[in-house]
């Protein structure tokens, strides 16, 4: 759904009827300023969102509003520090206040948690990633966050990469069935990544010809013990670490030699960044 889409629905969630606080104290014809401002250190992200939601708002009450950005997605900065200036309509900017700092906030909460995750890990010789574990219909707004904040994305949702879970592989009946099945349905350029837990389902998996695998839920000496097989098995073989990946593991296992390691908590476990809106006071 593209985001103009999302945007008019949230507010028309919001809005319902009308605002009956800003109908009954504001005038359409009033004009104004106002700010975007951190009330804390953050990594910035979300901008195109919060944006687009005032000037969506603007649209929707058919009033004049002009938004600028001060600071780009990425940019860490300072507790104070404006990320964003609003001339125009007063209505417009209460009416998609919430909206725009919802999102922001959520967005820039993301990137904080992800670097700081990242920062505390240092050197590894991983790519970490993120996972489907994501708000439905808000997906590109949370992994661009990830991004911003350091990190990577995993596959974006079921169309484009293949994962054999442990659910595909029961209904299979069997990791090589499973694998088998898959390889026969997708082109030669899908790689077949499939999750394992132990090293039976590990072998069965690359000897089915599995491109790569998912380490699921190991302790450190399962999972060296099943790098070691798998890069003796199939040295061209990618392999995945998952599975409660917080700062504190991810640095224990920085030098095991896993090409990824994807963090479901970079998105499900992130706080909200603190954001404020200030409208400036109107003399007169």
């Amino acid at each position: 759904m593209h985001l103009r889409e999302r945007l008019r629905a949230a507010l028309a969630e919001d809005l319902g009827p009308g605002d009956i606080t800003t109908n009954g104290i504001v005038p359409d014809t009033q004009q104004g300023t106002a700010h975007v401002v951190a009330k804390q250190g953050m990594v910035v992200s979300g901008m195109d969102y919060g944006i687009e939601a005032l000037r969506a708002a603007a649209e929707l009450l058919g009033q004049p509003l002009r938004v600028d950005a001060h600071v780009k997605d990425g940019d860490h900065i300072e507790s104070g520090t404006m990320l964003l200036s609003m001339e125009g309509s007063l209505k417009a900017i209460l009416v998609g206040e919430r909206i725009a700092l919802n999102l922001m906030m959520r967005a820039c909460g993301i990137a904080t948690h992800v670097h700081s995750i990242l920062e505390h890990v240092g050197e590894a010789t991983f790519r970490a990633v993120d996972t489907r574990k994501s708000t439905p219909l808000w997906r590109d707004l949370e992994k661009a966050a990830v991004r911003h904040g350091g990190g990577h994305n995993h596959r974006f949702g079921l169309f484009d990469g293949v994962l054999i879970k442990d659910n595909h592989i029961a209904a299979a009946g069997g990791v090589a069935k499973a694998v088998e099945a898959a390889k026969a349905h997708v082109h030669h350029l899908v790689k077949i990544e499939v999750e394992v837990t132990n090293l039976g389902e590990l072998r069965a998996a690359l000897e089915a010809g599995a491109d790569g695998l998912l380490l699921d839920n190991m302790n450190n000496e399962q999972l060296q013990e099943a790098i070691a097989v798998a890069r003796q098995m199939a040295p061209h073989a990618f392999l995945e670490g998952s599975g409660n990946m917080n700062a504190a593991r991810m640095a224990e296992i920085a030098g095991f030699g896993l090409d990824v390691v994807s963090v479901g908590g970079f998105i499900h476990q992130a706080r909200w960044a603190d954001l404020s809106l200030r409208i400036d006071p109107v003399h007169g």
